[in-house]
């Protein structure tokens, strides 16, 4: 028995050494299993756990993992500071990394990682150094970790090649927002002489406070010989000046600048800025560019932005923002020591914007502008047989180069409280048509068949009401004529006729034909306008309501572009143009609405609004010319805040177009003035049209 036990004790001896060479074999060559049981990670699950942490700037927990003594005893201060200026410097993000087979003896990692960058994609095979402790496995770190063949006294450099924004030209190549010229201020700082009293004066002549100045001196990279800008102001050309009477404004603008130029240290010098050279004209339309902030950073991360970007902020500006701006260039690579370039990193081209050719006619756009810059209004011209709109103006306006230049808290509150509201945009918003809406209900009425064009509706006089039902409120008209048929009654425009001719349609017919004509529904246009309506609520509810509609009143609102399309049905046999803004020199019609009116409706109608300007007794024989066939309406809104408002203002409307296709230089205007009352209403705004339409028919094609 004493034997046997012993035996069994030398067994047993036996395996315990061989579990403890078995342990140790496992500890040096770092078993996975063997560490997943302990919790220890193994070197290729910690580098993977370093990785992950870059992108998410976790770097005092990336230092956690390194050897420290292996890694040239470098400080967790310096670590996470030759880190991050590298790693947040090029933009990285979207890390991945993949373990490599075959990496090799232990210790060692063979893996590819890839990530992007603000020069893009970025992709290396590397390898990782491991040393194992106590605790498991560490990391070996050195600069090669962040890059092959980064060496510790080499820098990662990033270049930005700016893109050129791309310039919007109207149809015939005439700029309406490009590159253009100011004159920039600034200091050289050696060179001021009583430092005080310059800056004081200085900020005084630049409308700015004194710190904004003193803030720019103080930056980092600024020198005695630098020269420091301060603001950028309009450059006045000589020839501004040379005119016979030159703008008072551009006289103090010189005036302004000799001044600055007597402060010793004070220099002026040309800069390139965005430049709208039809300013107010078309301020509405363009728009303007400014500064990216911090919300535009955040908000539009990751599609190349910059805190030196600019971003479209209204207008075709903002409208085209994606094409015009570009894609900057931008370049990743390492210098040594000497400054000398050691490797290229990662290179994206510069991809400058994209030109864009609107439709717009330069010329109408001004002349509009010019002929009712005093006016509170809005205009729109379009191309009736191939939609392309031709001007769309806002008056009063404001000068979008100020937003260029830096506006100053005075002339940004002055802007915002100006009662003609040169901000607001005009010609995105809904109006009360009144007369200039009686060709669409012609065009309703024929469709439907509740108007016989030949019926004679009576002499009803000046005032008239259906029944005592109504009380004291009546339609009032301002002609008489017989007989009351549709062709007088748009060559007179009686608002007798048409409150008739609605009540004969009927509340439900006229709903059902307007949203057939696009009511309630956004307009397909490039520029988002507001929806027309026929009413405040769901449905026309009242009989009166009915009958005002039936000549442009009640609750009728219409954007001048949605009725510039409906009237385009006119003359396109019934079908209503898709109105576009971006030029095609193949341009072709493109329907909105096909078929909206029969050809016959069609047709009946356009006879009768060319009468309106042809006729010696139409509201529109002001705009009458001998060598183009116009047709068009006029039309006077009521806008009062109850039917016994004597006090109300007036809209002044006036829709003309060239009634032949053949015609050299078509175009449809569309023309709406607040405040005409006391002025001649709807006449003020045919007289001036007649002015602009002889521009426009007197230029060459």
């Amino acid at each position: 028995m004493r034997k046997r036990t012993g035996i069994l004790v030398g067994i047993l001896s036996i395996l315990v050494i061989l579990g403890a060479a078995i342990a140790c074999v496992l500890i040096l060559t770092g078993d996975p299993a063997s560490e997943q049981e302990s919790g220890v990670p193994g070197a290729e699950e910690l580098l993977t756990a370093y990785m992950e942490k870059i992108p998410k700037q976790e770097y005092a927990m990336m230092y956690q993992m390194i050897d420290v003594e292996a890694s040239e005893q470098i400080s967790q201060e310096d670590f996470i500071k030759r880190n991050s200026a590298i790693y947040e410097g090029i933009e990285l993000q979207n890390m991945e990394i993949t373990i490599l087979s075959g990496s090799g003896e232990p210790g060692r990692v063979r893996y590819q990682t890839t990530f992007d960058t603000a020069a893009g994609t970025v992709s290396f095979e590397n390898e990782a150094l491991f040393r194992e402790g106590e605790d498991g496995w560490r990391l070996v770190w050195d600069d090669s970790l962040i890059y092959p063949g980064l060496g510790v006294n080499d820098k990662v450099r990033v270049s930005t090649t700016q893109a050129k924004r791309g310039e919007l030209l109207d149809r015939n190549g005439e700029l309406l927002a490009g590159a253009g010229t100011a004159s920039s201020v600034g200091i050289v700082p050696g060179k001021l002489e009583d430092r005080d009293q310059a800056l004081d004066r200085m900020a005084e002549l630049l409308e700015t406070d004194r710190e904004v100045i003193e803030k720019k001196l103080a930056a980092q990279w600024v020198k005695e010989d630098s020269f420091v800008p301060v603001k950028t102001l309009r450059k006045v050309e000589e020839i501004e000046l040379m005119t016979p009477q030159p703008d008072p404004e551009i006289q103090q603008e010189q005036e302004r600048q000799r001044q600055l130029l007597e402060i010793p240290g004070v220099m002026i010098s040309d800069t390139e800025v965005r430049s709208y050279p039809l300013g107010e004209a078309a301020a509405h339309l363009v728009g303007y560019v400014q500064s990216v902030t911090a919300e535009d950073l955040e908000e539009h991360e990751g599609e190349g932005y910059t805190a030196g970007s600019v971003i479209g902020r209204s207008g075709a500006e903002g409208l085209f923002e994606g094409e015009l701006k570009g894609q900057d260039g931008c370049r990743i690579y390492i210098v040594d020591s000497q400054g000398t370039e050691k490797m290229e990193i990662a290179r994206r081209p510069v991809q400058d914007g994209k030109t864009i050719k609107l439709t717009i006619d330069a010329g109408l756009q001004r002349d509009l502008y010019e002929q009712f810059r005093e006016d509170k209004g809005c205009f729109t011209a379009l191309n009736p047989y191939t939609g392309e709109v031709l001007a769309l103006v806002s008056t009063p306006s404001y000068d979008n180069n100020a937003f260029i230049l830096g506006l100053s808290d005075e002339k940004w509150q002055a802007l915002n409280e100006d009662a003609g509201k040169p901000m607001y945009n005009r010609f995105r918003q809904t109006w009360c048509p009144g007369s200039s809406f009686k060709p669409v209900i012609a065009a309703i009425g024929l469709e439907s068949g509740a108007v016989n064009p030949d019926e004679d509706y009576g002499n009803e006089g000046l005032s008239w009401q259906k029944d005592a039902s109504w009380g004291s409120y009546h339609v009032t008209t301002l002609h008489e004529y017989a007989p009351a048929v549709l062709e007088n009654a748009l060559i007179y425009s009686d608002n007798i006729y048409f409150a008739k001719a609605a009540l004969k349609i009927g509340a439900g017919e006229l709903q059902d034909s307007l949203l057939g004509l696009g009511f309630l529904e956004e307009l397909p246009f490039e520029i988002v306008m507001t929806e027309s309506q026929y009413s405040n609520t769901e449905a026309i509810e009242t009989e009166i309501q009915l009958a005002d509609s039936g000549y442009g009143q009640g609750q009728i609102l219409v954007n001048p572009l949605h009725l510039a399309c409906i009237y385009t049905a006119f003359c396109n046999e019934g079908n209503m143009v898709k109105p576009g803004l971006v030029y095609d020199p193949q341009a072709q019609p493109s329907y909105w609405i096909p078929g909206a009116f029969s050809q016959d409706t069609a047709r009946q109608v356009l006879e009768g609004i060319k009468k309106v300007v042809n006729d010696p007794n139409g509201t529109g024989y002001g705009a009458h010319r001998e060598d183009v066939l116009l047709a068009g309406k006029t039309g006077t809104a009521e806008i009062k805040g109850s039917k016994e408002d004597t006090s109300g203002t007036e809209l002044g409307w006036f829709v003309v177009l060239t009634a032949e296709k053949t015609a050299a230089r078509p175009i449809l205007l569309v023309s709406m003035v607040e405040d005409v009352k006391e002025r001649g209403g709807s006449g003020y705004v045919v007289e001036k049209d007649r002015q602009v339409l002889e521009g426009w028919f007197g230029r060459t094609p």
